[in-house]
Order: C-alpha cells, then structure tokens, then sequence
C-alpha cells in the first residue's frame, strides 16, 4: 500500500496506528527470518508509539501525511537509545543520546520507526554482504544481491515489511539496492535535509 492511501485511511479512521503498525510487525516476524532485513526491530516502541498517535488523532490531532506510517531507518542514522551499528561489530552496542535530523523530522510528523535496516559496513559496499550481521537478501530472488549499502531498508519496502525507509547515498546507496529490488529511491539535494 502508498503511504497516501494508507495515510488516508488512517486519517479517516478506517484504520488504526496499532493496527497498521501489528500487520508490519507480522510481516517482519514472518520475513525477517529469511530475508535479513532489520539488525535491530523495535517492536514495543513501535506499538507504543502507534497507540499515541491514535490517542492524538482522537483529540483531533492529525500530524499530517505521514501520521501513523511504518518506516525503518538505516542503521547509519543515529536512534537515542536504539543500537545504530552503522553494520559493524566495532559498535555493536553503540546506543546514541541523541535521534539523527532526519529521524527527529520523521518522528514528529508521525511516521512509526519499526526497526533500523541492514546495511554494507559502514556504507561502504554495493552488494548488500554484511559479514558481521549476514547479508541481507533480494526479496525477488534470494539468490541475487539487493544492492547496497542501504540493502536493507531497500529490502524491507520491497518485501512489504515497511511502506518507506530511510537511506543514505554518497554514489549510488539508495539508488543501486532500489533498483534491484524494483521500487522507487530518492536521492535527495545534498544539504536539503540537515546532515547532523
């Protein structure tokens, strides 16, 4: 489903933040498994997070487009409290005091962080091979690579484990794993969305 029409239908009530936000989650449980998309799924945060949201859209609080949607993020952005490896065992257990820009930007407009995705090593690889938390794998055909670094959020929309994801691209890390897993990635203007 588009963000649009799911974003619609969570505006108008046909549907919940919980419950959008438990499909998802079935979804990773049932994927995850196989295609190795996620280094760290937040669950709990997630419900948590989605129950709030339908709080708010009672009281007549609608945050907007992206109220209520399930992204992952990259596990290069920096989450408070949330491992952010950037893929690699040096900083296994590396939790941030602090949420990166992008993600504090993400947040406050409603979207639901389901987990942070696999990811090259340090960003720096295309095939997606990540030798410390498995590679993850092309949802079309577990054969062939997603592309990297930003495999795994690539994967994940892919495969329907997330509607977005976030990414970073400095020659090709979003547009390479989106390409071969046959959705749509954005590489922003450089600078457009603050870098911190």
């Amino acid at each position: 489903m588009t963000i649009s029409r799911l974003g619609d239908a969570i505006r108008h009530g046909r549907i919940s933040c919980v419950a959008v936000a438990k499909h998802y989650l079935s979804c990773i449980d049932a994927l995850q498994p196989v295609l190795n998309a996620f280094i760290t799924v937040t669950a709990d945060a997630a419900l948590e997070q989605a129950a709030a949201l339908d709080a708010e859209l009672e009281r007549g609080n609608y945050r907007g487009p992206l109220h209520g949607i399930p992204i992952v993020h990259k596990d290069t952005f920096a989450t408070k409290g949330i491992r952010s490896t950037v893929g690699s065992r040096l900083l296994e257990d590396r939790t941030p005091d602090h949420d990166a820009a992008v993600v504090q930007r993400l947040a406050k407009a409603g979207a639901i962080m389901l987990g942070k995705a696999n990811m090259s090593e340090f960003g720096s690889g295309s095939s997606g091979v990540n030798a410390h938390f498995g590679a993850a794998h092309n949802p079309w055909d577990l054969a062939r690579t997603p592309g990297g670094s930003s495999s795994g959020s690539a994967v994940a929309v892919a495969s329907g484990m997330a509607v977005a994801a976030t990414g970073t691209d400095a020659g090709g890390s979003v547009r390479t794993p989106a390409s071969r897993c046959s959705i749509v990635g954005l590489r922003p203007t450089y600078g457009l969305v603050s870098l911190y």
